[in-house]
């Protein structure tokens, strides 16, 4: 392919509409991290004796740890700035999240919260494994 035709190619009404479409996957994606860590930071008490009920370790480093990836992960997924690591760790953190706080497979809602964080983490893996689009700071 040519200069010409790349650049052409490249601006094409569909690739803008990708382009479109990758920004605002990531906003959504970023959206439940974002809201979710920074409405952990109103409920201190609450959230780390949650943690601690499941047996977990150190369950205050871990909430302090659990707000950073969320909330400055949300913000690398909004800025489209280092998206495939951002995404890999958010997409890893959703399974754990998954498996060690929603895995009463009885309770209808657990199971659901089960399955959306399974979900999210299939999301996170698609924009690690393709990157963000050229909206974005990485540029794709």
């Amino acid at each position: 392919m040519n200069d010409t035709t790349a650049t052409l190619s490249e601006t094409s009404p569909a690739t803008s509409t990708q382009d479109a479409v990758a920004l605002a996957a990531r906003l959504l994606l970023a959206a439940i991290f974002l809201v979710m860590g920074l409405g952990k930071l109103a409920a201190a008490e609450g959230t780390i004796g949650y943690i601690a009920s499941v047996g977990l370790p150190f369950p205050a480093g871990i909430y302090y740890a659990t707000i950073a990836l969320e909330v400055i992960g949300a913000g690398l997924l909004i800025a489209g700035y280092r998206t495939r690591a951002a995404a890999a760790a958010l997409g890893v953190f959703s399974i754990l999240a998954a498996a060690i706080f929603h895995a009463d497979f009885a309770d209808q809602m657990q199971f659901t919260n089960f399955l959306k964080n399974l979900a999210i983490a299939g999301g996170m893996f698609q924009l690690a494994a393709f990157g963000p689009g050229r909206l974005s700071l990485d540029r794709g």
